[in-house]
């Protein structure tokens, strides 16, 4: 896809140009029209060096985007404004002044335009994709043809905060070993390659045979002594040849398969994931929107490509009739307790309760491990740097050791 810069009219005549991003220009201006915009230039964005357009790509994206905290200030705003009965546009306005970040103010000025141009709020959202999710939009449509935006916005505002608290979880559980593996390996290069080749220049010194562990200490030693840039930039190719290959739609697959079967953090991960589908689930289903629309839009909202395939299979599934959990069970990802939870609520006619419990469950649930997780992962960190620690002691003392004996000799 490419960026195309366009200029169009709207039904008053006012002049409205921007950027979209589509497959060509005709993409662009089907957008348009579905906007009630007429086309009067599209032309496609001369791109910048690939390097450096990525490069300023991603610092834009990185600090102009507003965060999920300005999202979920926003919707508890829309939800007291509406709710007291103020005019949306008039809201809208006053939500604009009193916001600090800039692009959120600018997104909210720009709906406000497309408002008064007589379009509808979801409309003038999903022009901000990536502001606004499908799950978002699809919630604001919903309550504005029902006429309950109000509690649109507070549930989307319950969501995202929700959400917000069980991402952080989720990204606390993968934080913690992280970076001690990181403080670990950082230690093991400084030992290698400043420390012991002051005990191997000591042991040259005598002519004694020196113990195996010694000798593949040292000849690790030597080489990062003497290849230190080439182990630093292979590091730093695998770094950056990682974060390309999970960027792709098969990497990114692949990792969030395999992100869920590491130890004890993957059933973290897992059931956080589960906390979100259940959620979203539970919320469109709540909301009156049809069972393949919905899933469509919750696939969206879980944020991992593997669970988001499982659900489109079971989305294809109850389009050729297959009830849903005949569907859940296929999938062979969900828990024995969401499965049991859908069933119940197919059969009682509870769906959305079962759902809703099975989202506050495993939010008690991650919330309580990532507490405890120092607890769960320190013995088996215990255990690696012990054995770390006699590797490198016994390759350091082991020929003092033979010193001392030829020395009382």
């Amino acid at each position: 896809m490419s960026f195309f810069s366009y200029k169009a009219r709207d039904s008053s005549g006012q002049l409205k140009q921007g950027q979209i991003e589509a497959d060509n220009a005709g993409a662009v201006a089907d957008d348009l029209i579905r906007r009630s915009l007429t086309p009067v230039s599209i032309e496609p964005v001369e791109q910048q060096s690939e390097g450096l357009s990525n490069l300023s790509g991603d610092l834009s994206e990185h600090f102009n985007k507003p965060g999920r905290a300005e999202l979920i200030l926003f919707s508890r705003q829309m939800h007291a404004l509406t709710k007291a009965g103020v005019p949306l546009i008039t809201g809208m306005k006053r939500i604009a002044e009193s916001t600090v970040h800039p692009k959120m103010r600018e997104v909210i000025e720009e709906m406000v335009d497309e408002l008064e141009s007589g379009r509808e709020l979801a409309t003038a959202m999903a022009a901000h994709p990536k502001i606004f999710s499908s799950l978002y939009i699809g919630m604001i449509r919903i309550g504005e043809q029902s006429g309950r935006v109000d509690e649109s916005f507070y549930r989307m505002f319950e969501f995202l905060e929700r959400d917000e608290a069980t991402l952080k979880n989720i990204k606390s559980a993968v934080r913690y070993p992280t970076f001690v593996l990181v403080a670990i390996a950082i230690a093991v290069a400084i030992i290698m390659t400043f420390v012991i080749p002051q005990f191997s220049a000591i042991y040259a010194s005598f002519n004694l045979e020196l113990p195996l562990p010694t000798r593949i200490i040292i000849a690790t030693a030597n080489f990062f002594a003497e290849y230190w840039v080439f182990v630093f930039g292979s590091i730093l190719a695998a770094i950056f040849g990682f974060r390309h290959y999970i960027n792709t739609e098969n990497g990114r697959l692949w990792w969030d398969k395999l992100r869920l079967k590491f130890p004890v953090i993957g059933d973290i991960v897992l059931r956080g994931t589960l906390a979100r589908f259940a959620g979203a689930f539970a919320m469109t289903y709540r909301s009156g929107m049809q069972i393949l629309e919905g899933m469509k839009i919750v696939a969206q909202a879980v944020d991992n490509a593997y669970i988001q395939g499982k659900i489109q299979e079971m989305r294809e599934g109850i389009a050729r009739g297959e009830n849903l959990s005949n569907v859940t069970i296929q999938a062979k990802v969900f828990t024995p307790l969401v499965i049991q939870m859908i069933v119940v609520g197919e059969e009682t006619g509870n769906l959305e309760e079962m759902l809703q419990e099975v989202t506050e469950f495993y939010e008690r649930e991650v919330d309580y491990d990532v507490k405890r997780l120092s607890s769960l992962i320190e013995p088996l960190l215990t255990v690696a740097i012990g054995g770390l620690v006699l590797v490198l002691a016994l390759g350091v003392f082991l020929p003092m050791w033979d010193l001392v004996q030829a020395a009382r000799q």
